[in-house]
């Protein structure tokens, strides 16, 4: 292997992941000089990456003068705030898909407006300079979209709402139901309802709670919560312009109690690979 020129193992390298390469760089010191080419590195970005780039809320330093592997790995590790801010981009280390978060300020929430229901502010930990405050509703309705060309081709995503219960009322045993369905272009969604639930599984919760179509929300690791609201298969996506381009529409509900609800915060709605099995 050590006869084959440098940019012959750099292409073989680019056919695996961004882990593989990683660990390939152990080999050699022929394969870790190719393991950190700009070559290899880039073809792990995006196709677009530097419209992305353009797009970040705060210029990133430096970006000039990193190497492909640099950036690719800033861009791991940090949210990369885009789009005034209101959005959030990053890639999954292990294998460089697309990550993204609409910050509730990029939400349609219902009576959103309005300080009598809903409050504006920051909170310490939030990505995003402002999130959603419920102080109260009767009619739940929060609703996202996004265009799946903004997401990683050939890849199953999961949507989950990001948020934290603060002495909740109405909101903390109550099933909510959540839908997330692609309109337009070549992916595919469950579309069907699903009952979420915006609190932790107790103890009392029944074992099969998955099983019998109820999500409970759960520690994200950084101090707030999520709840899957569904999942779909993204085979277009990446950056690629075409009449075929769809379009993700998440939603959160709960309009037939007429129940009054207070206590959530929203931060906004991840999309982000789903686990491999």
């Amino acid at each position: 292997m050590d006869r084959l020129p440098e940019g012959c193992i750099s292409e073989m390298l680019s056919l695996t992941s961004p882990a593989d390469v990683c660990r390939s760089s152990l080999v050699s010191n022929l394969f870790k000089s190719a393991a950190d080419s700009d070559l290899l590195w880039e073809k792990f970005l995006p196709v677009d990456y530097q419209h992305i780039i353009s797009r970040a809320f705060y210029p990133l330093l430096s970006v000039t003068t990193l190497s492909k592997k640099e950036l690719y790995n800033r861009l791991c590790d940090d949210q990369l705030l885009i789009d005034g801010g209101f959005k959030s981009f990053q890639l999954e280390k292990c294998s460089g898909k697309i990550c993204t978060m609409l910050g509730a300020k990029e939400l349609a929430i219902a009576w959103g407006d309005d300080p009598y229901h809903w409050n504006w502010r920051s909170y310490p930990g939030s990505r995003f300079a402002e999130v959603a405050e419920l102080d109260w509703v009767c009619w739940l309705e929060i609703r996202g979209k996004l265009e799946t060309r903004l997401l990683s081709p050939n890849t199953f995503y999961a949507a989950y709402l990001v948020l934290k219960l603060e002495h909740p009322y109405g909101l903390d045993n109550e099933a909510i139901k959540a839908k997330v369905e692609v309109v337009g272009g070549n992916s595919s969604a469950c579309s069907e309802e699903r009952a979420i639930y915006l609190h932790a599984r107790g103890e009392h919760s029944s074992s099969d709670a998955m099983l019998e179509g109820q999500y409970f929300a759960r520690e994200r690791g950084d101090g707030w919560m999520e709840v899957e609201m569904g999942h779909f298969y993204n085979k277009l996506g990446g950056g690629e312009i075409n009449e075929g381009g769809g379009e993700v529409r998440m939603s959160v509900l709960e309009i037939e109690r007429g129940r009054c609800k207070t206590g959530l915060i929203v931060q906004g709605m991840e999309v982000r690979p789903m686990p491999e099995t």
